[in-house]
């Protein structure tokens, strides 16, 4: 590029005012970061969230917080699950293991993974899992992994249970960006967005779960 061409270029973006960062709608649909926001109640937000999760053969179950290990129980059962892996230091997951007479064999994810790959690629049924929260929109998961519930256990198992707790059910990502504090504490560098069972298409457009993942997601919405 010639000097002059490029003096002319930076002389025109000079004469360009600038642009809003964002654009602004009238109520109510205004205060979203990027765009629109929505006016739902939790009563919607929760009818969103289930809609849109059952559309891509997600499993929702209500339950409260006296019944939610009963409903973790029942689906176990239903799905014929011989183990379930869930951490025994994570709120949720003593109260499981306090009760494990109620559940499949429960397995802990106490090693490193290189000791033993071998079962949990291949023997372990279902993994069970805290959120951080959801998104009604898109009806997706935040799934922050830990040292106590690491990345690999809401992967690799065929069944995924996660709790969600109504509370932390925000109407957009933007709002669970907002309401988490991810601007100010900076972003997270492990979160998952988990938008139903992993699902992959071929050539022909043929969908197929589990082809990357667990062929079935379990949400246990408090």
């Amino acid at each position: 590029m010639s000097n002059t061409a490029r003096a002319n270029i930076l002389a025109r973006l000079k004469e360009t005012p600038p642009q809003p960062s964002h654009t602004s709608y009238s109520s109510p649909d205004k205060g979203r970061l990027g765009g629109v926001s929505y006016d739902w109640d939790t009563a919607e937000r929760v009818r969103r969230f289930t809609e849109r999760m059952v559309a891509v053969r997600a499993e929702v179950h209500h339950a409260t917080a006296e019944t939610w290990l009963d409903v973790v129980s029942q689906v176990c059962a239903a799905k014929g699950l011989n183990n379930l892996l869930v951490s025994p230091e994570t709120v949720l997951g003593k109260q499981i293991h306090a009760q494990a007479d109620r559940f499949p064999t429960l397995k802990t994810y106490d090693q490193p993974i290189e000791s033993w790959k071998q079962e949990m690629f291949y023997g372990i049924d279902a993994a069970f899992t805290g959120t951080y929260g959801g998104i009604a929109e898109t009806g997706t998961l935040i799934v922050m992994p830990s040292v106590d519930e690491p990345r690999l256990m809401s992967l690799v198992p065929p069944v995924h249970i996660a709790l969600l707790e109504v509370n932390k059910l925000y109407t957009t990502f933007a709002e669970a960006v907002q309401a988490q504090g991810w601007v100010q504490m900076g972003m997270p560098t492990n979160a998952l967005l988990i938008s139903g069972p992993s699902k992959s298409a071929d050539i022909e457009q043929t969908l197929a779960y589990g082809v990357h993942g667990p062929k079935e997601l379990v949400v246990v919405l408090v």
